[in-house]
């Protein structure tokens, strides 16, 4: 991110390189994430499947395409790595997304976002955009490779 120029006046940047900043200060366990070196707005993130379930073994990679005007509307999330639970390269329909505006609250984060999406590995897809349902054995064993 060095080599980028930021408008350190614009707010959306201002809350990205906060957030982006406690990321790195007060790491999680559970996930980590990165700007792109040349757009502030793409984040990739690699999260680690929850503990006591068929996802436990998995590292799952993903993207989080911040808009324009974050905060203060929500991100879109896009899985990468096969997972059994979500489609790949398809934004994900959750209450935290692009696809629920009507749900986000400017106070929630980069963070919040991937915890969420952790607890969301566990649920059932129920036809969502981007989510699908497979077996307990097919999950385990995309969380193996």
């Amino acid at each position: 991110m060095s080599k980028l120029k930021l408008n350190d006046k614009n707010p959306s940047i201002k809350r990205i390189l906060r957030e982006l900043k406690d990321l790195n200060e007060n790491p999680s366990s559970q996930f980590c994430v990165e700007a792109l070196e040349d757009n502030l707005f793409d984040l990739h993130f690699t999260i680690l499947g929850p503990q006591g379930t068929e996802f436990e073994t998995g590292r799952y990679h993903g993207r989080i395409v911040l808009p324009n005007e974050y905060p203060f509307k929500p991100p879109n999330i896009m899985l990468l790595t096969p997972n059994g639970r979500f489609q790949l390269f398809t934004k994900i329909c959750l209450s935290i997304t692009g696809y629920h505006p009507e749900f986000w609250q400017p106070a929630w984060g980069i963070r919040t976002v991937l915890v969420a999406l952790i607890s969301f590995l566990n649920e059932k897809a129920e036809g969502a955009i981007g989510g699908i349902d497979t077996s307990k054995e097919e999950r385990q064993r995309l969380a193996k490779l």
